[in-house]
């Protein structure tokens, strides 16, 4: 599995910041590399019948689309998820090949990385997480990085149970 490094280009505070966001979400498409059709839809974990590789990366996408475009941008919430199925990203991403999930969350990250450049990282998003809190992009990022870094843990616990591939 191989992915770009984590060390920045530059020391300043946005470029660390999108190059971890980076670096995490290369390793979640590096750990989907050489994933069969089939094993990409195979939910391995008992208690978590939704935790597929398809379904995390998949996942992984709605979560950006969410907090940039949503929550950053303001925009009318067309995620797939409903009231009564609030995972239905992870629960979908089985009738979709992977690569395919894996080139969408590609492109959307490419046209996220403008949105970042175009925006200071003191921009409050438009709309409020809770309790009428509006955070920033710098929050944004860091957040996802999180986000996308656990899940990385969960694609490396299911690709060995898949097929023994481990990574760093």
């Amino acid at each position: 599995m191989t992915r770009i490094d984590d060390t920045p280009p530059a020391w300043d505070e946005r470029t660390q910041l999108t190059t971890f966001l980076d670096y995490a979400r290369d390793t979640a498409r590096a750990k989907c590399d050489g994933v069969s059709a089939e094993n990409a839809r195979k939910a391995l974990l008992p208690c978590s019948p939704l935790m597929t590789m398809s379904g995390v990366i998949n996942h992984l996408r709605w979560v950006e689309y969410y907090w940039f475009q949503v929550v950053f941008l303001g925009e009318e919430d067309q995620g797939p998820w409903t009231e009564e199925d609030p995972d239905r990203e992870m629960r979908i991403a089985v009738d979709f090949p992977l690569t395919q999930l894996l080139d969408e969350y590609a492109e959307q990250s490419a046209r996220y990385r403008e949105l970042i450049a175009g925006n200071g990282l003191d921009k409050q998003a438009r709309r409020a997480v809770r309790d009428g809190l509006h955070v920033d992009l710098r929050w944004i990022l860091l957040h996802l990085t999180e986000e996308t870094a656990r899940h990385n843990g969960h694609l490396d616990i299911l690709r060995e149970m898949l097929d023994g591939m481990t990574g760093d």
